[in-house]
C-alpha cells in the first residue's frame, strides 16, 4: 500500500471516530437535560417542584428538597400527560421494615411521635414505559379522593 492510501484512511478514521464520538455527545446531552415543574400549588401539597429527568433510558420524577409531604392518610404520585390521561402511581410515604422489635424499643418509637415515619418518603419516581408524556404532577391523597396539590410543566416533558 503506498504512504498515500495509508494517510488517506487514517484521516478517514479520524474523522469517523469524531463524528461518532461527536453524536454520542449530543444524544447524551439530551438524555442529562432536566427540566423543572413551576412550584406545586395546592391545598396541602404547596411547597416545591417536581424535576423530570431521563437517566439510563429510564423516565424519573424527583421532588425538590423543600417539598413537604402532606400530612394526609393516603399521599400518592398521580401525573396527568398532555392528551389529560391521569397515571395514579405509588404511595408517596414508605412504610418502615418492621423488624421484630422489643416492647421497650417500640414505646420510645412511639414517645419520639411519629417523626421518623414521616420523615420517609418516595422523593423519586421511576414512571412506567406505558406514560408516553407529563404535562402535570399531582399529590393525590387516595384515601380521600382529592387533589392535595400539584405543579405543572411549559410543556410535556419525556
Amino acid at each position: 500500500m503506498s504512504k498515500t492510501r495509508i494517510i488517506a484512511f487514517a484521516m478517514l478514521a479520524a474523522v469517523l471516530t469524531v463524528g461518532l464520538l461527536g453524536g454520542a455527545a449530543v444524544v447524551d446531552a439530551q438524555m442529562m437535560m432536566k427540566h423543572t415543574s413551576k412550584p406545586f400549588t395546592g391545598p396541602k401539597a404547596n411547597k416545591g417542584t417536581v424535576t423530570h429527568e431521563t437517566k439510563m433510558g429510564k423516565s424519573i420524577l424527583t421532588l425538590s428538597d423543600d417539598f413537604v409531604v402532606p400530612d394526609t392518610p393516603d399521599p400518592h404520585w398521580q401525573v396527568v400527560d398532555s392528551e389529560g390521561n391521569v397515571y395514579q402511581l405509588d404511595k408517596l410515604n414508605i412504610k418502615p421494615d418492621m423488624p421484630s422489635k422489643t416492647t421497650d424499643q417500640m414505646m420510645k418509637d412511639k414517645m419520639m411521635g411519629d417523626k421518623m415515619m414521616k420523615d420517609k418518603f418516595k422523593k423519586s419516581i421511576e414512571l412506567p414505559s406505558y406514560i408516553k408524556d407529563v404535562k402535570k404532577v399531582v399529590i393525590w391523597c387516595a384515601w380521600a379522593e382529592t387533589n392535595l396539590g400539584e405543579a405543572e410543566f411549559d410543556k410535556a416533558v419525556m
